[in-house]
């Protein structure tokens, strides 16, 4: 059978891509589709040598820098690729790749990291956040956004068999699409994070510093708590106005950027993670409890499915209710007041649930399951 994987995207090698990469591992056959594909050299191998095949995008002026921009020619680009030729098409979906134009004699599966969020159920933070709530620039964005979930909600009839990356994502696909979807969790590399018994007194944060990731409200809570000491690792858009929140208290240490190591050795060593995002999944979390390392968690999202609060068996974390830093606070005081029901061998234990082995033989069954099942109702009954 013949394989063609898309992806919106290359830019950068985030979560997304891991998951695609490691499909690419699955089928090494497959061709590789993407509407701009600008992935730095040093990640090239990670694709296993795959360069996308592209759309017009590819071309058009400032892509690599401002593909976000070209969010409205998006649709009509991932229309023109052309997968005709394949069996099997595999999209690897956060905006615009499941409208990939496909035939009857084809399965379409898409594996969806999550609906578009600021085109759906976010769309009002996202205006907010982007100053685009109001004015000209407002109405227009608001226009275009209606035209892209009308097109949203319309490319999924071409879709087979919806795949989601969480309970939480599979609740949305519902929600908006209307089509029930199987939840297979994507892959962390749980081997890269060595279990480390032994912690420091700190606390531990590290993410792209951009605004739903709420590490400013991290900063806030720990300015409230001076003898709480909090190390950070991450830059973005929100990086200056984080550092000027922290600048006068001496217990908050911001890394900046850091490699891989760095990252890994404080992620090993402190007492607890902390993680304020409302997110699809959440793969640090998973990442952390990978090292021993407990997870303290705003209590919506991916995070509920990946971390075990207290008042269950063999806890990992627990998890406050609302995304202020007060509500931090009261739940590092829970963290603190009861240390003795968390332990690394069991954050670990439940990381393992996530690994990359898993998703590589659950995802390939269910493909497997899906063409055979695909071709028998093909057969004409006489």
């Amino acid at each position: 059978m013949k394989i063609n994987v898309i992806h919106e995207w290359f830019v950068s090698y985030a979560g997304s891509e891991q998951v695609t990469s490691k499909i690419l591992k699955m089928f090494p056959q497959a061709n590789l589709f993407s509407i701009i594909d600008f992935l730095p050299e040093k990640d090239r191998n990670k694709l296993y040598g795959k360069i996308a095949n592209t759309s017009f995008l590819q071309r058009f002026p400032g892509a690599k820098k401002h593909y976000q921009k070209l969010l409205p020619l998006m649709p009509l680009a991932i229309e023109q690729l052309d997968v005709s030729d394949a069996d099997i098409v595999i999209s690897s979906a956060h905006a615009v790749a499941k409208g990939v134009l496909t035939g009857p004699d084809q399965l379409h599966i898409s594996y969806v990291h999550s609906p578009m969020r600021y085109a759906w159920d976010l769309q009002h933070q996202y205006l907010r956040e982007s100053g685009l709530n109001k004015g000209i620039k407002g109405w227009i964005t608001k226009w275009l956004l209606h035209k892209l979930r009308l097109w949203d909600y319309r490319t999924a009839n071409g879709v087979d068999h919806f795949v989601a990356n969480s309970q939480f994502i599979a609740r949305r696909i519902k929600k908006i699409y209307g089509r029930d979807a199987t939840v297979i969790y994507p892959p962390v590399a749980v081997e890269d994070f060595p279990c480390v018994e032994q912690k420091e007194a700190f606390y531990f944060t590290a993410s792209r510093m951009v605004p739903y990731k709420k590490m400013d409200l991290i900063v806030e809570a720990f300015t409230n708590m001076p003898d709480k000491r909090l190390v950070v690792i991450g830059d973005g858009g929100e990086y200056k106005k984080i550092a000027s929140l922290a600048s006068k208290h001496d217990n908050i240490t911001l890394l900046g950027y850091q490699p891989f190591e760095v990252l890994k050795s404080h992620m090993q060593r402190a007492k607890a993670f902390v993680f304020a995002a409302e997110e699809d999944f959440g793969i640090t979390p998973v990442e952390a409890q990978a090292c021993g390392t407990p997870v303290i968690a705003f209590g919506k999202g991916g995070a509920l499915e990946t971390v075990r609060p207290l008042g269950v068996a063999e806890p990992t974390g627990l998890f406050f209710s609302e995304q202020t830093p007060e509500s931090l606070c009261q739940a590092i005081l829970q963290f603190e007041a009861e240390p003795a029901s968390f332990c690394a061998a069991n954050c670990r234990k439940n990381a393992e649930r996530f690994s990359e082995e898993r998703f590589c033989q659950e995802f390939s069954a269910f493909v497997e399951a899906k063409w055979q099942a695909f071709q028998a109702d093909k057969k004409i009954q006489y």
